[in-house]
């Protein structure tokens, strides 16, 4: 039951939990990956401290550009309680078309990359009308993914447009482009999923949803979008890492499924229950960008680098896995 007390007295949702302790919850999901990322940036500052600076941060921080619109499409399809193990592929398939036909044929490759878009969002209606684990399709998919970008692009090369080059390259005042970038992302996918009446309904279909179908929502409709929006952001996240790398390669998207993975794990996400949380997933991705660039300055191997990765991954899954059993 739903208790209302007037006069300042605290609210109670359907579990009993009270509903300040609750939005306690969900801003410490943004706060405590917020504040790791602050002291992974103190640490990299003391270590070196020409990194603080415009254009320090700005070489920091330019890998993260595409991992952080990465992470993006991977917490559309975790908010309906799925996982794309595809994403990285895709990315790279986006890299190839780029590479191939941006520069040369630009109405051919929009075209392209329209139909990809489209790709995803049958996807995911394909997931819904057929009931089937989203861990075999999207891995199922990365092959045809990565088979179309070696059709595409059989050797790394390709052309760039200068136009995304030079967008890659913009220098805004005082601040990089990197996190005005995140800043602009985190606040429109803020936006998007939790403050639109149908953001509440797209997250529903990893949280409830039979509620949602007895509401009269299609949850077909709802899967197709989230996978489409997923397409949108992974077409970005490839174009970004065209215009970074001004080339083309059919395995450079490889180690984007599992970093954008972790990214919205670490920021505040969840696999099941359809709880995301936008600015967190981009300040995650910052946080394991940021990883490697701290073990490198440390002197680390760069062979432990993914191993520290997946510890800290491994840490936060326990934490909240601690977290709950004590609520």
């Amino acid at each position: 039951m739903s208790d209302e007390v007037a006069g300042g007295k605290t609210t109670r949702d359907t579990a009993g939990e009270p509903a300040v302790r609750r939005r306690w919850r969900l801003d410490a999901r943004v706060m405590l990956p917020a504040v790791a990322l602050a002291v992974m940036l103190a640490g990299i500052f003391v270590l070196q401290p020409r990194a603080m600076s415009y254009n320090g941060l700005r070489l920091l921080l330019g890998l993260g550009l595409p991992l952080m619109f990465a992470a993006m499409a991977e917490l559309c399809v975790i908010a309906a309680s799925d996982i794309d193990f595809g994403l990285g592929t895709f990315i790279g398939l986006v890299n190839c078309i780029a590479a191939k036909y941006l520069a040369s044929e630009p109405l051919l490759a929009v075209a392209v990359l329209a139909g990809l878009v489209l790709a995803y969002a049958a996807m995911g209606a394909f997931i819904q009308v057929r009931r089937l684990p989203s861990i075999v399709v999207t891995l199922g998919a990365s092959f045809v993914w990565l088979g179309l970008a070696v059709l595409v692009l059989p050797s790394p090369g390709g052309a760039v447009p200068d136009w995304l080059t030079h967008l890659v390259r913009l220098r805004p005042p005082l601040v990089p482009l990197p996190i005005v970038a995140a800043v602009l992302l985190g606040l429109f996918g803020h936006w998007l999923f939790m403050r639109t009446s149908y953001g509440v309904v797209l997250r529903g279909v990893g949280s409830t949803p039979a509620s949602l179908e007895r509401a009269g929502w299609s949850l077909l409709v709802a899967r197709s979008t989230l996978y489409g929006l997923a397409g949108v952001f992974g077409v970005i996240a490839g174009l970004l890492v065209t215009g970074l790398n001004t080339s083309g390669d059919a395995t450079i998207g490889a180690a984007y499924t599992l970093l954008a993975v972790a990214a919205v794990i670490i920021g505040g996400g969840e696999f099941v229950g359809g709880v995301v949380s936008p600015p967190g997933a981009v300040i995650g991705a910052f946080i394991m960008l940021l990883t490697g660039a701290l073990l490198s300055f440390m002197d680390v191997s760069t062979d432990w680098q993914l191993s520290v990765q997946g510890a800290i991954l491994i840490l936060v899954l326990s934490t909240r896995a601690l977290q709950r059993r004590r609520s």
